[in-house]
């Protein structure tokens, strides 16, 4: 009955509980201050003298019931006090029963008498808590399903019923003057063996493992070594002394209460997250010994009678299912864990459609039956059109629904046997196979557009999107990652073609973008191998005709492919990066060709300037006004003499990252200009909060000024709101004098274009610097 209170630390030992308020500061010192008087006071009542043994027992229980009170409502959280409360009051009616027993005359009686109802009726109760404590805890703890842990405490548990039935209950029951108190009697180990199988799932299951655990199965542990001797000295099997039974349950007492104070305690009811292992040899040494050692011991000592073997039999049947449930449960975990491995490596995480290598395999398996039946596998490779958008405005959650939702919408387009893939960010792909010939996949690929044009209901509200798709058809033998490559790249061509759209593949796509491609390679290694050089062409002040500067042209000649037009070379530098590292040697060529010019035209001549275009790159590159500081210093040039041409579409890609970097630029005294201006946003609000100097008039606006054009009306309003800003204007593409002379007549103040001068090396321009006028 004692033992009740080591029932109670196995039902603490099993409990983790939540993590929330701060627990007091003090309390890590009062927890093993306890611990320390608690091993004093065991080491003093198992050597000490006689007289003091009942009232240290005494205390000690007491202590214990404080320690278990002041830890279930002081350091427990109130979500997770039960578990700890019901250790309590499992643990004070045990030291009731105790009491009653020790004060009650006959109570105590061994054997026992009827008399012994009276502590039993306190003891019964007290199993009944403790279970209901070590099952809540357990539940708390949650853990895996596939977690072994339950079945292996079976195992010790019906290895040590078999030991108590062989060596506590039959030879209780083979006494010759038994009474119906002493056979029901006999039966009370079954109360030990319950708890010792949670106990067992305890301590065998993962998680977190801290003090408080090894305190309350330590106490554990005790209670069910001092409930085993009590039944052997009740029972008459064995001589064994008061005293040990009494040191055992103290011991139960104290340590329960000493893991109740522990601040490990809540780790006891909190949530654990189990993760298998594999077998360690400790538990498989465990396993063997629970199933070996009944077996040896029927082997040894053969059973007495019929009921006695009968028990038996069914213990070790009982072990044998066991064992084999845990066999088949693990091959079953085993599998399991392989199917959903093999899930994750071919479904997307996010929206669970198959991925990139559950595709490729898909069109593998195809290939053989489409020649067979003469269909032919298309792919639509869908990208969501400016997804980062979504992302940077409501962030990447409200992106994952778009994709679940986009997800969805595919898969409600598609019939059964057609594939709908995520393979990565926001590029989907459709796989079908159907009749050769047929236009199956642009009929799907119109509906799907349509399909993602509608609103996406979303946590921010609606949501509206459209997508660029490329088709690519295969009558089947094609490689997968081909198809894909076919399909990837139709649909690039649907984006250049404005986006929401679908496109076909055809041969044509795939020769560009392999000469694309060989451009990139060769491009990667121009600058290295002195393959660029600069071209200059003339900037004239129109009301003087005097030459005022050369806009700096980056130029690329290639040995075996000859001179590469910048309109195909210079998006590949920015989109690749390069354009960074050639766009800061162009840089210094130019100011340092501009700085020997200015030396050759002597002091008294007219200064003269060098425009230099940076790129969106250069601008979100952070070493730009590094590069430019340095430039000047090198070159020795003057600031105003720089001019850094950049576009409005560049700026207002990123509107606030390029106004930092211009503002650092100004700062160091270089001139802005905005080129290309009237094609671009062209909004004087914008135009207003750039800090420029410049305004360079697109080519497309001067083509037919001077012949009644119905540009002029635009070019007079540009320069009219320039000069009301106090900006210079530069009229690019200038070719006949008629425009020449239309545009000085309207007050612009430079231009360039071929009338003035072609772009040309230095060295042709070495006549036209020494000159005073262009023309």
């Amino acid at each position: 009955m004692t033992s009740s209170a080591p029932r109670r630390a196995d039902a603490a030992a099993a409990v983790p509980a939540r993590v929330g308020s701060a627990l007091p500061r003090y309390c890590r010192t009062l927890a093993w201050s306890y611990l320390g008087g608690a091993g004093a006071a065991l080491a003093l009542l198992a050597t000490g003298p006689q007289w003091l043994r009942i009232p240290l027992m005494l205390t000690s229980a007491l202590a214990g019931l404080w320690a278990m009170r002041y830890g279930a409502l002081r350091m427990a959280l109130p979500a997770e006090r039960l578990p700890w409360l019901c250790l309590l009051w499992s643990a004070t009616l045990f030291l009731a029963g105790i009491v009653v027993r020790a004060v009650v005359p006959g109570a105590g009686a061994s054997p026992p008498t009827n008399m012994a109802l009276i502590p039993d009726a306190f003891a019964l109760p007290a199993y009944v808590v403790m279970w209901y404590a070590f099952a809540g805890m357990l539940w708390r703890r949650r853990a895996s399903e596939d977690d072994p842990a339950r079945i292996d405490a079976l195992l010790v548990g019906l290895a040590a019923a078999f030991m108590c039935w062989t060596y506590l209950m039959v030879p209780s029951m083979q006494q010759t003057d038994l009474t119906p108190l002493r056979i029901a009697t006999s039966f009370f180990p079954i109360f030990d063996i319950v708890l010792l199988v949670l106990a067992a799932q305890l301590a065998l299951s993962g998680g977190v493992r801290q003090p408080a655990l090894w305190l309350l199965i330590g106490g554990a542990a005790a209670m069910f070594a001092g409930d085993f001797l009590f039944m052997l000295r009740d029972g008459a099997l064995a001589d064994v002394p008061p005293h040990t039974v009494d040191v055992l349950f103290t011991a139960t007492f104290l340590l329960v209460g000493a893991a109740g104070l522990q601040p490990s305690m809540r780790s006891l009811t909190a949530p654990q997250r189990i993760i298998v292992k594999d077998l360690s040899k400790i538990r498989t040494v465990l396993i063997a010994v629970v199933v070996v050692v009944p077996v040896v011991i029927t082997t040894v000592t053969p059973a007495g009678g019929l009921v006695n073997g009968a028990v038996r039999a069914v213990l070790c049947v009982l072990l044998i299912l066991a064992v084999l449930y845990r066999v088949v449960r693990s091959n079953n975990s085993r599998a399991r864990a392989e199917r959903a491995t093999r899930r994750r490596a071919t479904h997307d995480a996010l929206t669970d459609l198959p991925n990139r290598e559950l595709l490729a395999e898909t069109i593998a398996s195809w290939g053989d039956r489409a020649a067979a039946e003469q269909l032919e596998v298309s792919l639509l490779f869908i990208d969501l059109d400016r997804f980062k958008m979504v992302n940077d405005h409501w962030g990447h959650q409200v992106g994952d629904e778009l994709l679940c939702a986009v997800a969805g919408r595919l898969s409600a387009q598609v019939r059964e046997d057609d594939l709908v893939c995520r393979i990565g960010g926001d590029e989907f792909v459709i796989a079908l196979a159907s009749p050769s010939h047929s236009r199956l996949a642009e009929s799907l690929a119109t509906r799907v557009l349509e399909e993602l044009c509608r609103p996406f209901e979303l946590s921010v509200g609606r949501v509206a999107i459209s997508a660029s798709i490329g088709v690519a058809k295969s009558p089947g033998g094609t490689q997968a990652l081909e198809l894909i490559r076919d399909a990837d790249t139709a649909m690039y061509k649907a984006k250049g073609q404005g986006r929401n759209a679908y496109a076909l593949f055809d041969t044509s796509l795939r020769d560009r973008v392999r000469d694309r491609m060989n451009l990139e390679q060769a491009l990667r290694t121009a600058l290295s191998r002195g393959e660029l050089s600069v071209h200059y062409q003339p900037i004239v002040d129109l009301a003087t005709g005097e030459l005022d500067g050369f806009e700096a042209l980056m130029r690329w000649r290639h040995p075996t492919l000859g001179a590469v037009s910048p309109l195909d070379f210079i998006p590949i530098a920015e989109e690749t990066g390069l354009i960074v590292e050639s766009g800061a040697w162009l840089l210094r060529e130019a100011a340092g060709q501009l700085a020997q010019w200015r030396t050759q035209r002597g002091p008294g001549a007219r200064a003269l300037h060098v425009s230099v275009n940076v790129s969106v790159r250069q601008l979100r590159d952070g070493a730009l006004v590094g590069v430019v500081r340095d430039v000047l210093a090198e070159t020795g040039l003057p600031p105003e003499a720089l001019w850094l041409e950049i576009t409005e579409s560049g700026v207002m890609e990123d509107l606030e990252t390029a106004l930092a970097t211009l503002d650092a630029l100004r700062e160091l005294g270089v001139t802005m200009a905005v080129d290309d201006f009237g094609t671009g946003y062209s909004s004087l609000s914008y135009l207003h909060r750039l800090p420029i100097g410049i305004v360079k008039l697109d080519r497309s606006f001067v083509c037919d000024v001077g012949e009644h054009g119905a540009n002029e009306s635009i070019v007079r309003a540009v320069l009219a709101m320039t000069r009301a800003m106090n900006l210079r204007v530069v009229a690019e593409g200038v070719e006949t004098e008629l425009q020449g002379a239309w545009l000085r007549e309207q007050g612009c103040d430079l231009a360039q274009g071929w009338l003035y001068g072609r772009p040309a090396l230095p060295a042709e321009h070495d006549d036209l610097i020494l000159r005073a006028t262009v023309r």
